[in-house]
């Protein structure tokens, strides 16, 4: 049983927020970063070439239409392993493309959907507060679901290896990682970036990571920021508590890493919450948590 929404759920949705009844808003991608993280800080930014990959738009089949994604490969790769990248607030920008020609450097097909397609464009917005009440809180949990399961048979049908499946995210995508981990019992392991871990339960939001724990069906990698503003210490020791006490083989695999010192999105190279140490050690533990588990 999906750990976030039966079908029978989401199709008791009202036509104001059922995401099978709503046309897309955002159909392409674009070029450049979100309005509301500008200036970017050119100076620390990462920039991956896309030589020698198959990079770019795609197209996936969804509930109500095609819904767009990034996706990045090595060209003529053979069953690669698949990730699933999930943005931030900000939508897929250039710092979430460039993750995923990062992962396709190492032999991954990553790719990754646009999730607020529907209710708006992210990276349209200036003010934090109006993108995150404007589109972000009108997000189904159930619809994001929905759509990487969409992700995740997309890869499928184009040679990737669903045996080998992984999902990442970072702040709001952060806390997806950890809810997908416990909706798709394809996925064999999770690597969540400050996602936060605890909050108000509302229609869209129905149960947060700290309420799913025991529900796992692949063992996460939480990595999170000591000095981060918006996730309280006490939710992360609250999420620690949960995953220990989980009779669960995959709650009791993960665990969370905490940088001391670090500010929320310390792996954002192109914001001024940069550290370096920390982002590049963080994807070390990615890589290797990965690795570790079969993806």
């Amino acid at each position: 049983m999906n750990a976030i929404a039966t079908q029978q759920e989401i199709d008791s949705l009202t036509p104001a927020t059922a995401f099978d009844r709503r046309s897309f808003l955002v159909t392409s991608l674009g070029a450049g970063f979100a309005l509301a993280v500008q200036p970017v800080m050119a100076q620390t930014m990462v920039s991956t070439p896309a030589d020698g990959l198959l990079a770019g738009e795609i197209k996936v089949p969804v509930q109500g239409g095609e819904m767009v994604a990034y996706r990045a490969q090595p060209a003529g790769a053979i069953s690669p392993p698949v990730i699933l990248v999930v943005q931030e607030i900000f939508g897929v920008h250039e710092y979430i493309k460039d993750v995923c020609r990062r992962f396709a450097r190492l032999g991954y097909l990553a790719i990754a959907p646009e999730l607020f397609a529907r209710q708006g464009d992210p990276r349209q917005y200036s003010a934090i507060p109006d993108l995150m009440s404007n589109i972000v809180s009108k997000v189904p949990d159930a619809q994001v679901m929905a759509d990487l399961d969409a992700c995740v048979a997309w890869a499928k049908a184009h040679g990737g290896d669903g045996g080998r499946l992984g999902i990442t995210g970072f702040c709001w995508g952060g806390r997806v990682t950890w809810l997908y981990s416990a909706h798709n019992p394809q996925v064999k392991a999770g690597v969540a970036w400050y996602g936060r871990l605890a909050s108000p339960v509302t229609a869209n939001n129905p149960k947060h990571p700290v309420d799913i724990a025991s529900q796992l069906q692949a063992p996460v990698l939480g990595l999170y920021g000591g000095a981060d503003q918006g996730i309280p210490p006490d939710t992360v020791e609250k999420m620690r508590a949960a995953l220990a006490a989980a009779d669960n083989r995959a709650a009791c695999a993960s665990t969370i890493h905490v940088y001391d010192g670090a500010p929320h999105a310390f792996h954002a190279d192109y914001r001024p919450s940069y550290r370096k140490p920390e982002a590049e050690d963080g994807w070390e533990r990615a890589i290797a948590w990965f690795k570790r588990h079969g993806v």
